[in-house]
């Protein structure tokens, strides 16, 4: 595709470097306006500059993309309602046994929930637990939270749903859930653990600093009183968001109010039980000091013995349990509300379940999660709105004007002619030609985002694979999944995920932690290369 006139190339590059500097540096001093206000300035720049037209525009909005993104986020905000996240959390201090136990564990289970919930929500509801665990092991947490970060970014890649630039693959592609999933699954699962190994080799002595004992007991490391569930909702934290916003971390009244209902239960049967003893003793001392006359010694026992007929203390005992309900007759209301809701989270993990369970059968990935979304509201038997209200619309807003500003750049020619240079050399036949094109993914996707790195090159890199064999078009897409996924932990800068990580251990209460950009770079650097190299191997 040849250049367009000289204006419009001006006036889109303009357009697009505003929109990219907004969205990689939301909070520049000189125009403080946030991703999503970037995104929408860029889009109407490139309307106003007549770069496009405005049904272009429109046009170039996906709408697949965008219902699968709101499905899997109303999906998020109802499995958060259900606690999944707060059972994530628990999982990683469940009979611990020592540092680099949790350095493994950390990393398998943010990849595992990153791939089905997205690494966003991941290090969302992750990062405070995390935090908790370095500090009862008196330890520096940034080797906990590189492996949160970096894992989390590197499970996401297995799945269309797992980071919003599989999702624009999925769709654009027409790859199958099951197809990605099986064809990335080898090179996620052996990234993981490099990615580990790496992390214990250069945090060894540091992660080995915890006394033996403490190191080789089989405790909880975090209390149960110390785990807290996220009022917030995860998709809320999206792209757009983290940085705006401050966290509020908080216990759900939900599951507090329950415990505090079986607590009073309990202490309530209790006392009841007490007074139940207390009358038949007394009942039983004076019975017995009227009628000591009257017994007689046998070798058996007397019906009578206890100076009190059996029938009379079951009729003493009913009867107090009887009073008891009466004066209490909001306990088994209480009881039966407890077992509602636990019906109900099983039903949200049943939804759950069958939604994974129709994308791996090839059904429409957005109208799939659109329907398990609004089988959630209606099993929820209430108004949506609550739920509703906390799905992140400034990320689907975010996204609609990046995919005008998209579109426009594209008009303008550059990056067609850039890849007209670059085609040559990363070509899907070769190893050589492989390596180049992960190296211009690489290196793209931490300049520009991923997510326009994928909008601008998926569709050239997928046409020039597909002139070799329709193999190589496939896997074409997989390869730019994989290495625009896992570019991401090669700076702090790099994921959205990561920026979130050090927020969130930023802005923590009482144990607040500021990971470094060099910090996260020294560790990055070699991660990054190692785990691309390894999963480029094994992508199928």
């Amino acid at each position: 595709m040849a250049l367009a006139a000289t204006p419009k190339v001006i006036l889109g590059s303009i357009a697009f470097g505003i929109f990219w500097i907004l969205a990689v540096f939301p909070s520049v001093p000189f125009l403080p306006v946030g991703r999503t206000a970037g995104s929408l300035l860029g889009a109407m720049l490139m309307v106003i500059f007549r770069v496009i037209t405005p049904d272009q525009a429109y046009a170039a909005i996906d709408l697949p993309i965008l219902g699968l993104l709101f499905g899997t986020m109303v999906v998020s905000v109802y499995l958060e309602r259900a606690d999944m996240f707060k059972y994530l959390g628990k999982l990683l201090s469940w009979k611990s046994k020592g540092p680099k136990d949790l350095v493994c564990r950390i990393c398998l289970i943010s990849a595992i929930s990153s791939a089905f919930f997205t690494n966003d929500t991941s290090c969302v509801v992750l990062t405070e637990f995390i935090l908790k665990i370095a500090r009862q092991h008196n330890l520096p947490p940034h080797p906990f939270l590189l492996a949160l970060a970096s894992s989390a970014n590197i499970g996401s890649s297995a799945t269309p749903i797992g980071n919003p630039q599989n999702l624009v693959i999925a769709v654009q592609s027409k790859i199958s859930f099951g197809r990605f999933l099986f064809g990335i699954l080898p090179a996620m699962l052996v990234g993981v653990v490099v990615n580990i190994i790496i992390i214990l080799c250069m945090y060894w002595r540091l992660l080995s600093s915890t006394p033996k004992d403490e190191e080789d007991a089989s405790v909880e490391v975090v209390a149960d009183a110390d785990v807290s569930c996220h009022r917030f909702s995860p998709a809320t934290m999206s792209h757009s968001a983290y940085l705006d916003s401050p966290v509020n971390i908080q216990s759900s009244p939900t599951i507090n109010g329950l415990t505090n209902h079986a607590d009073t239960l309990r202490n309530r049967i209790s006392s009841a039980d007490s007074e139940i003893h207390n009358v038949s003793s007394s009942n039983f001392e004076s019975a017995r000091d009227s009628n000591a006359s009257k017994e007689v010694t046998t070798d058996g026992l007397s019906p009578k013995r206890d100076g009190i007929a059996p029938s009379k203390k079951i009729a003493s005992t009913d009867s107090l349990r009887d009073a008891y309900t009466e004066e209490f007759p909001g306990e088994k209301e209480e009881i039966s509300v407890k077992w509602k809701r636990i019906l109900w989270k099983s039903c949200v993990y049943i939804v759950t379940v069958g939604m994974l369970v129709a994308l791996l059968m090839g059904l429409n990935m957005s109208w799939t999660a659109i329907t398990a979304a609004l089988i959630l509201v209606v099993l929820d038997f209430k108004d949506a709105r609550p739920c509703l209200e906390k799905v992140s619309y400034s990320l689907l807003i975010f996204f609609c004007g990046m995919f005008i500003t998209v579109d426009g750049f594209n008009k303008t020619g550059i990056p067609s002619a850039l890849w007209d240079f670059m085609e040559p050399y990363a070509k899907m036949d070769s190893a050589a030609g492989i390596a180049v094109l992960a190296a211009v993914i690489l290196v793209l996707s931490n300049l520009a985002s991923n997510v326009p790195t994928v909008l601008l090159l998926g569709g050239r890199i997928a046409a020039s694979a597909a002139a070799i064999s329709a193999a190589d078009e496939k896997k074409a897409w997989l390869v730019l999944a994989w290495v625009s996924t896992v570019a991401g932990n090669f700076s702090l800068l790099g994921s959205a995920a990561n920026l979130i990580v050090c927020e969130q251990a930023r802005r923590a209460p009482q144990f607040g932690y500021n990971l470094t950009f060099w910090k996260h770079l020294k560790f990055g650097v070699p991660s990054t290369l190692l785990v691309t190299a390894v999963g480029l191997i094994l992508i199928r």
